[in-house]
């Protein structure tokens, strides 16, 4: 017999961290992991429009480290340290640096902001980039509301925005599409 994918137990508005603590969800955990899921959708969907088999898999090894993310966020702060929870680790936000690095060796520099668009693999880029900067600024939220989060998500997140700004410029290069350079109306 197939599992329900429903509980009802949601239908009152509450829902319950890694843990049990049950929470309103509108709390900001519950927004700050739900924004890190719509993140990775969208990486997924970058993913779709790629044919480049090391970027491919470098956006699933993303997508997995989203999720090594996402748990951290839905636990209970008070309970996380007793749990076995996947950690984030220093090199995963290297591994981003170091990718970066090696796309910017092949891109012009950049002169102009650049408007998003051309392809549809760039500007579903450049919508990731925006869904990793809310991320970021929820889980930054938490730590200044004086609850715990490890300061490597954050950072992680950060420098994952820069990297999809990259990778949506990178793309553009493979693909042969002429950047869209924004220039001020005067």
């Amino acid at each position: 017999m197939a599992i329900k994918i429903y509980t009802k137990t949601g239908d009152r508005g509450k829902t319950s961290l890694i843990g049990g603590t049950k929470v309103p969800k509108s709390n900001i955990r519950i927004d700050s992991y739900g924004t890190v899921d719509e993140l990775n959708s969208f990486i997924g969907l970058v993913n779709d429009y790629l044919e480049d088999s090391q970027l491919k898999s470098l956006l699933k090894e993303i997508q997995d480290r989203l999720f090594t993310i996402g748990s951290s966020l839905a636990c209970d702060p008070e309970k996380e340290p007793l749990m076995k929870i996947p950690d984030l680790k220093e090199e995963d936000v290297l591994l981003l640096e170091e990718e970066m690095d090696k796309m910017n060796e092949v891109l012009p520099v950049m002169k102009n902001f650049i408007i998003p668009g051309g392809h549809v693999a760039v500007s579903t880029a450049h919508i990731a980039r925006c869904v990793c900067r809310r991320a970021e600024r929820l889980c930054v939220q938490i730590m200044e509301a004086g609850s715990f989060i490890d300061p490597l998500v954050i950072k992680y997140l950060n420098r994952l925005s820069d990297f999809l700004f990259v990778l949506a410029r990178y793309i553009g290069h493979i693909l042969h599409i002429e950047e869209i350079a924004w220039k001020a109306r005067m």
